[in-house]
């Protein structure tokens, strides 16, 4: 089930998370490519091309209009990741490369 919002290709999912219409992007996953890399919303469709300029507009609309509440939730997903990595304690691999030398 989703629920239509006032943006013509966002909508809410089970979970209430703002997703783009047609896709299966979370608006917090482009908001945070147009942060990090600084990609214009030409960029960004260049990046993803099975989003349509349309799209991309209106999911940046939501994420300005909803920033602080997207925020809250891109911090807690780079909390949650970090515990987990805690959690599972070092990779076996990034062990065996810093043995090596290679990083």
């Amino acid at each position: 089930m989703l629920v239509e919002t006032r943006y013509e290709h966002v909508v809410l999912n089970k979970a209430q998370v703002p997703i783009i219409l047609g896709s299966t992007m979370k608006v917090v996953e482009l908001a945070l490519a147009h942060l990090a890399y600084g990609w214009s919303p030409e960029e960004l469709h260049f990046q993803f091309p099975h989003l349509t300029l349309g799209q991309i507009y209106s999911a940046l609309a939501y994420y300005w209009d909803h920033q602080e509440e997207l925020d809250q939730d891109i911090e807690q997903r780079i909390t949650s990741v970090e515990r987990l990595q805690r959690s599972f304690g070092g990779s076996p691999l990034v062990a065996r490369l810093r043995a090596k030398g290679l990083i």
